[in-house]
């Protein structure tokens, strides 16, 4: 397969493709000519790492992931861990999403949001 097609069948467009190659996620054979030829364990490899990505795995992370398939030797307890050190991670950022938006919603609620020039909003992004 080439990058227009693995691309198609993994959901992901080709300047992706080149960045997981670039940075040794996926590693393509190269034709005579120079061009990338993708086989069905590419392909499984970008959908698994396009799924990862979805769920907000960082790039280390996907890169423990695919170390972590790969060894039919692991833990599934190792893989556990880092999902849920990864689901920490993002209850952190739904608490601090929750705060932002209480926040705001208190200075939407004060501002008169008239003709005049006094706005709290902007008063309490100048602080």
């Amino acid at each position: 397969m080439n990058i227009s097609e693995v691309g198609k069948r993994a959901g992901l467009p080709p300047k992706t493709i080149r960045f997981y190659e670039e940075i040794g996620l996926i590693l393509p054979r190269r034709d005579t000519n120079g061009y990338r030829i993708f086989s069905e364990s590419d392909l499984h490899r970008l959908a698994f790492l396009r799924r990862a990505r979805a769920l907000g795995f960082s790039v280390q992370e996907c890169r423990q992931l695919l170390a972590l398939y790969n060894d039919e030797t692991r833990a599934s307890a190792d893989v556990k861990a880092l999902a849920r050190e990864h689901m920490a991670r993002i209850d952190k950022q739904l608490e601090e999403l929750a705060q932002m938006r209480s926040t705001l919603a208190d200075l939407i609620e004060s501002c008169a949001g008239d003709n005049r020039p006094d706005c709290p909003i902007l008063r309490d992004l100048a602080q």
